[in-house]
């Protein structure tokens, strides 16, 4: 498959990658990096702070995310140094996440593929991820809070899952008709 990085766009829902599984990285190469350095700059322009392969149209397990904190307390590595510069984007490569804490945080959570929609979503505050980075290492990261939300949040589309199947009833009742809106709208086109 030939991929141009610089023609790469975040696509919105209902695009069918979306609601799709996506598939193993199998290899760390120039393409690889060069798909993420495109999707930093997409999450930068679009103000996001995660973006994962299926929004700019890509089946691949990999995303990015970028949290920013005065003092980064929502990076805990386990053990070592932390996979990326604390001040700069983490790029995840086939991540796996584990050991989600047992409380679930309610908080809104919007999405650069949904645009004007967001909702509240209820996560664990905690979780580690398990990923490979641009360098073809694994990194393991235990992450709390907003970076743990990112990360969960970016994993789901990994697997077809997006907020509005997250939703608590209360948000999915509030934008059912904007969800309806969307969804012919692409019937349109």
């Amino acid at each position: 498959m030939s991929i141009d990085p610089d023609q790469l766009r975040i696509v919105s829902y209902p695009a069918p990658i979306l609601k799709a599984r996506a598939e193993p990285v199998p290899e760390v190469d120039d393409t690889v990096r060069a798909v993420a350095q495109r999707m930093i700059e997409l999450m930068h322009e679009a103000e996001g702070i995660g973006l994962a392969a299926p929004q700019v149209n890509l089946p691949w397990r990999m995303f990015v995310a970028e949290i920013w904190s005065e003092n980064q307390t929502d990076f805990r590595p386990e053990g070592g140094e932390l996979p990326c510069a604390t001040d700069g984007p983490l790029v995840c490569i086939n991540p796996v996440l584990s050991e989600p804490s047992r409380d679930l945080v309610p908080l809104d959570e919007g999405c650069l593929s949904i645009p004007g929609i967001a909702g509240e979503v209820r996560r664990p505050s905690e979780i580690t991820l398990t990923a490979t980075n641009l360098d073809g290492e694994e990194f393991t990261v235990r992450a709390r809070d907003l970076l743990a939300r990112c990360f969960q949040h970016e994993y789901d589309h990994l697997d077809g899952m997006l907020i509005i199947d997250r939703f608590t009833h209360k948000a999915r009742l509030r934008h059912r008709q904007a969800i309806k809106q969307l969804e012919a709208g692409s019937r349109l086109l």
